[in-house]
């Protein structure tokens, strides 16, 4: 009798574990084109952000000095007119009272922000043109658990703080001013609320 041919019979599972692995390839190539694209997204939206403050924020004159810049082919370090140069920064007071909220917000539509501290050069520039009969809010502020912030996100140093003797020395006085009460000028924890007047600074302009 003729034997009859036997069929080749593929292994069980291996279509199977074909499929599983295009699969997984497929998902891990959309999680990375994902995060990509919100990557891009996030950047390319922080630009157009900036360029918008960019355009809304003119100054119709500028103080100018030529010297050193740290920016290749810019020989002008300016700052806008009424505002006080220092270092690589320029420094405006403000003399309407606000909340330490409401002085930042003022600061940010100048293309500015609250004054940040991170020397003795620094503290003793700003008090040289304060009025020591005022108080003028500074851009550190404490979001819980004395956790002190700079509102530039630079880190908080401190072996670079100016505080009064004693202070800070209340935990519901979450924001900072500078001030003058006695001897000198320092830094003084009180309440967001009040009303004070401010330092606003921005980085120069380099023509």
């Amino acid at each position: 009798p003729k034997l009859k041919p036997t069929p080749h019979l593929s292994k069980p599972g291996r279509p199977s574990l074909l499929f599983t692995s295009l699969m997984t390839l497929f998902l891990l190539l959309a999680i990375t084109f994902l995060v990509a694209f919100i990557f891009y997204f996030q950047k390319y939206s922080q630009l157009l952000e900036e360029k918008k403050v960019t355009k809304n924020i003119t100054y119709t004159e500028l103080s100018c000095t030529k010297d050193y810049s740290p920016i290749e082919d810019k020989v002008w370090s300016c700052c806008p007119k009424d505002w006080k140069p220092f270092s690589s920064h320029c420094y405006f007071t403000v003399s309407d009272s606000a909340s330490w909220s409401g002085s930042e917000e003022k600061c940010s539509r100048m293309g500015a922000h609250l004054m940040v501290i991170h020397s003795q050069e620094e503290q003793d520039f700003i008090t040289k043109i304060l009025d020591a009969k005022a108080a003028y809010y500074i851009g550190l502020s404490d979001p819980g658990h004395r956790q002190w912030r700079w509102v530039d996100q630079t880190p908080y140093n401190e072996s670079a703080t100016f505080w009064h003797p004693d202070e800070p020395n209340d935990n519901k006085e979450q924001c900072v001013m500078i001030n003058h009460p006695y001897s000198g000028w320092g830094w003084n924890d009180v309440l967001c609320s009040g009303k004070q007047k401010s330092v606003c600074q921005m980085k120069k302009i380099y023509l």
